[in-house]
């Protein structure tokens, strides 16, 4: 497929999305046509039934170094582009980058590398899990420019780790590589080779019905650290969807001999 506005890549192989930040000679910095092209790309995949999985990396030394503060500054508008939120969207531009990720129905891998600073960590932190390599360094940067993160953090780091470790990477906008990340709950998985570990997940997923995961994403980015009557109306809400439909058949199927069954594209919820 062709890239959008030439900062990002999205390539389809196997029915995987493979979704790669362009801006190499920048460290992959976020300029408004970055946010752009991240925002719209997620949107594409968000209405694609077809793929399994999302694979989103960054291109180059690095995954992403943040915001490209020279690049932003200069012209004041653009800060009134990032925040503003039109009509009942619940996100604007700066947080759409982040949190539209948590929209795609599919799961979002995001294979880290180099640094993952600031709204690149917030990038980051919208996908389902994070691979990364052992010598990635991650840091909530913004309390080094005077400012908060502001890129859909409070939705996605909340369910990761506890508040008071939070508070203190936010507040002093430290320096962490990516064992310490995963110990505090910011990567899933460390290793050498993480987008072969990632490949190799996916085709994991592949074996069960897209409806099945893709349910299960939704019902507990809903429902994870909702009242128990709303997680508990999700629970049944989404099992009626799936139940003794198309998939759960096959899966059924491929589980009591049949292991040839294909699943259909995924239903939508």
């Amino acid at each position: 497929m062709p890239s959008m506005d030439k900062r990002v890549t999205l390539d389809i192989e196997n029915d995987i999305a493979y979704v790669t930040l362009k801006r190499p000679d920048k460290y992959n910095g976020l300029d408004m046509a970055m946010f752009n092209a991240i925002a719209d790309t997620a949107r594409t995949l968000k209405k694609d039934r077809s793929i399994r999985a999302v694979i989103l990396q960054g291109s180059g030394k690095v995954f992403c170094s943040g915001l490209d503060v020279k690049s932003v500054t200069a012209n004041p508008m653009n800060f009134a582009k990032l925040l503003f939120k039109p009509g009942r969207k619940i996100s604007n531009l700066a947080q759409d980058v982040g949190y539209l990720w948590r929209e795609v129905p599919a799961p979002v891998i995001a294979v880290t590398h180099g640094v993952c600073y600031g709204g690149g960590l917030q990038i980051a932190l919208g996908a389902d899990f994070r691979y990364s390599t052992r010598d990635c360094e991650f840091s909530i940067m913004e309390a080094k420019w005077g400012l908060i993160p502001d890129m859909s953090i409070t939705t996605t780091l909340s369910e990761l780790m506890p508040i008071d470790k939070a508070k203190e990477l936010t507040m002093t906008a430290r320096v962490i590589e990516a064992p310490e990340a995963e110990h505090l709950g910011m990567v899933t998985h460390v290793s050498d080779s993480p987008l072969a570990d990632a490949e190799a997940f996916v085709e994991e997923l592949k074996e069960k019905s897209p409806d099945a995961v893709a349910a299960t994403k939704l019902l507990y980015n809903r429902a994870w650290q909702a009242d128990d009557r709303t997680a508990l109306g999700w629970e049944t809400r989404l099992q009626k969807k799936i139940i003794a439909r198309a998939n759960q058949r096959t899966a059924v199927a491929r589980n009591t001999g049949k292991p040839d069954q294909t699943y259909a594209p995924r239903r939508g919820f």
